[in-house]
Formats: structure tokens, C-alpha cells, sequence
């Protein structure tokens, strides 16, 4: 029994590099937003020492350097368009394994093998710049695997069943997973910057009673939570959630459509159209490589 689908080569390498570049671009960003709320806590000291100063020049320099590495290594296009890639191929090879259009059945499956590596290599073509980034660890593997022809040979019913419990069911609880996860963090980002606003508050109120007192942390209060608003429009939360949660909705109405699949036509249409709504996802990740 088949238990998974094992994805081409090319596919695990533009994954990994969208992964490691989407690691890399956060954590410039996190050092940045660190940097910037520690420069703003050392102006708190009213009469700061030849140390402080030196630092304060330190810090000054380190963002300089984060900000001119990150213009010139552009983290965020790999991150992109890696990912990009990756939805591209793992569509296509579902097409594949299902015999979907345009990988339908044929007298002789080597003239599909022929054809989905070609299709491939268009893919590769198409995406020639982020070529060279890409990690070599996985060139030598298959492009087209044992599982992806073991489910090609299973008979209608049979890939009609996987479809359903690999792709479909699995996507809808990914879809769900991620819309749930998104909804929760924006409620968190924004509490916590509600709070840190009720801090700059209290502070306020209490600062006519507290005439000698002279370390008030607004600079560090503004710049945490300026760090905190770009990095919920960053991360695009309430964006994905509502993205999110449509395309769950859509499987789950497309879902049940696939018991009435009673031929090898209706499946590849079937696919398709299923294939189209996953690759919301795909169709995201270009618009936002395409606006960098």
C-alpha cells in the first residue's frame, strides 16, 4: 500500500531554498527591530558615558551593515520565488500521478515521463535566475520517483481514494491549520501592542507627579511597537487568514464532488479543477515576487 507521494528532486531543492531564504530574511529583520529598540533604550541615559556613546556608534553601524547586506542578498525574492517554484512543480506532479491532463494515460508511459520532464525543464527555464541559489543536496535524486508512478499504475478507484485522503483532506487541514494560526497571532501582535500603547499611557499620566524622576522609556516604547506594526504587515496575517480560510471552504465544497467521478475524464477534470484552487497559495507567492 502506497502511503505517500515522494515529490521530484527539483521540488524538495526550491523548497528548501524558499525555506532557508524566508529563515534568513526574518532573522535580519528580528536583528534589525532588536538593534533599533536598543538604540532607543540607550537615549534614556541622560548623561551617557564614552562607553555608552561607543556603543550607541556600534549599534548604528551594525544596522547600516544588516540594511546594506539584506538590499544587496534580497532574502525575500528567494523566499519568494522559491516557493513559487516549488507549488508550481508539486501541482504538476499531482497532474502527474493522477494521469490528469496533460500527463493523461497513454499506450506507453514513457512518452508521459518524457513529457512531465520536459515540462520540468520548461519550469527550470522559466525560473533560470534563481537557478544558480538553489542547494545541490538533492540534484542527484529522482525527478520522477517510484510513488509517483506507483500511483500513476493504481486504477481509478484506487487514486481516487488516495487523491482524497493525500491531496484533498490533507490540504483542507493545512489550509485550516494555517488560517487558525494566522488568526491567533494577529490577536496576539495586536494585544501586545495594545499594551505596550496602555504602558505609554500610564506613563504619561504619571509623569507630572514624578518631576525628578528621569528615565521615561517612550523612544524604546515607540520603536517596539513600530516594530511590532511592520512586523504584522510583513507577515500579513490578517491577509492569510482570510486567504486561508477561502481556499479551506472551497476544498471543502469541491471535496464531495469526487465521489461522482466515475471516469478517467471526469477525474482529470476533477483534478484540475481541485489543483487550481491549492494553487491559490502558488498564485500568492508570484504576485508578491512579481510586486518586489
Amino acid at each position: 500500500m502506497i502511503q505517500s507521494l515522494t515529490y521530484p528532486a527539483l521540488y524538495k531543492a526550491a523548497s528548501n531554498l524558499s525555506e532557508t531564504s524566508q529563515n534568513s530574511y526574518h532573522r535580519l529583520l528580528i536583528a534589525e527591530y532588536t538593534l533599533l529598540i536598543l538604540a532607543a533604550a540607550l537615549t534614556i541615559i541622560t548623561s551617557p558615558s564614552q562607553v555608552i556613546q561607543s556603543i550607541h556608534a556600534l549599534i548604528f553601524i551594525t544596522l547600516a551593515v544588516l540594511l546594506i547586506y539584506r538590499s544587496k542578498t534580497k532574502p525575500e525574492q528567494d523566499w519568494y520565488k522559491g516557493r513559487a517554484l516549488a507549488e508550481s512543480i508539486k501541482t504538476s506532479t499531482w497532474r502527474y500521478s493522477m494521469r490528469a491532463s496533460p500527463f493523461e494515460d497513454a499506450t506507453d508511459v514513457r512518452e508521459r515521463r518524457a513529457e512531465f520532464r520536459n515540462h520540468l525543464r520548461e519550469i527550470l527555464r522559466a525560473n533560470r535566475l534563481i537557478g544558480e541559489r538553489i542547494p545541490p543536496d538533492s540534484a542527484a535524486d529522482d525527478q520522477i520517483t517510484v510513488s509517483m508512478d506507483d500511483i500513476r499504475a493504481l486504477s481509478l478507484e484506487e487514486r481516487k481514494k488516495f487523491y482524497m485522503q493525500n491531496r484533498i483532506i490533507e490540504q483542507r487541514i493545512w489550509y485550516t491549520n494555517k488560517a487558525g494560526s494566522n488568526k491567533r497571532a494577529a490577536r496576539l501582535w495586536v494585544a501586545t501592542c495594545t499594551a505596550i500603547y496602555g504602558a505609554a499611557i500610564i506613563l504619561l499620566v504619571l509623569r507630572p507627579s514624578l518631576p525628578n524622576w528621569h528615565f521615561w522609556p517612550f523612544e524604546p516604547l515607540i520603536v517596539l511597537a513600530s516594530s511590532i506594526i511592520g512586523w504584522m504587515q510583513i507577515k500579513k496575517f490578517n491577509e492569510l487568514t482570510s486567504a486561508y480560510t477561502l481556499t479551506a471552504h472551497e476544498i471543502g465544497i469541491i471535496q464531495g464532488r469526487l465521489e461522482e467521478v466515475d471516469t478517467e475524464e471526469e477525474l482529470s477534470e476533477f483534478i484540475n479543477e481541485a489543483e487550481l484552487a491549492f494553487s491559490r497559495e502558488h498564485t500568492q507567492w508570484v504576485a508578491r515576487q512579481n510586486a518586489l
